[in-house]
């Protein structure tokens, strides 16, 4: 890469697969090394991304439609992209992100519904912006479903959808992978986390240099 270019990698995955603190951790390394490191998530990221957040993944699992979701994303990541992403990148950092617009084609692209050429096209028209490079922590469905009600938010309605969208979702990512397989790299989450962080490491650590 380019030494005063920023560079965007994003984390994927379904619910529970330790994304968050993968990219935490991803965070906390590269900064010891001198990079100079954003670390942010979606949907969030900004003042007014971080409000839409709680409309979406609290409530009620049937609180909104999947076409309404996806106005709510794609509302919320063009703030987080006016306000975070492309400011940080025009700067030379790194831009770390827990779940970009892969979650929405999969989860309102996918999961209720075929939206998904609606969801791209409101991509590309409002958002045209894809990662440098994502990683993909693939973690067993009925794992990360325990995993992330166990944590007992209140950010849950996702997880309230239950294994068949969990089932649904971790396939659906692992075609998009295939799909994308030029900035997508796989990495099993079914492992200690300290292992799965050795193994994201090196993998960014091959793509910066």
């Amino acid at each position: 890469m380019k030494k005063n270019e920023g560079v965007f990698i994003t984390f994927e995955g379904i619910d529970g697969s330790g994304k968050s603190t993968q990219t935490r951790l991803l965070a906390e390394h590269l900064m010891d090394i001198g990079h100079d490191v954003v670390l942010t998530r979606e949907p969030g990221g900004s003042k007014g991304a971080e409000e839409i957040r709680a409309l979406v993944l609290e409530g009620d699992p049937d609180r909104w439609s999947a076409e309404t979701e996806l106005l709510l994303f794609t509302a919320a990541r063009r703030d987080h992209l006016e306000r975070t992403i492309e400011p940080a990148l025009a700067n030379g950092q790194i831009v770390i992100c827990d779940r970009f617009a892969d979650s929405t084609r999969m989860y309102q692209g996918l999961s209720r519904g075929n939206l998904r050429n609606k969801v791209d096209q409101l991509h590309a028209l409002m958002i045209g912006k894809e990662p440098d490079l994502t990683i993909l922590v693939d973690m067993d469905p009925a794992l990360g479903l325990a995993r992330a009600k166990g944590r007992q938010t209140k950010e849950e309605r996702f997880e309230d959808f239950g294994l068949e969208l969990q089932n649904k979702m971790r396939q659906g990512f692992l075609d998009l992978a295939r799909q994308y397989d030029q900035r997508f790299r796989l990495v099993d989450g079914n492992r200690a986390v300290d292992e799965v962080a050795k193994d994201i490491s090196k993998v960014v650590s091959d793509f910066l240099t």
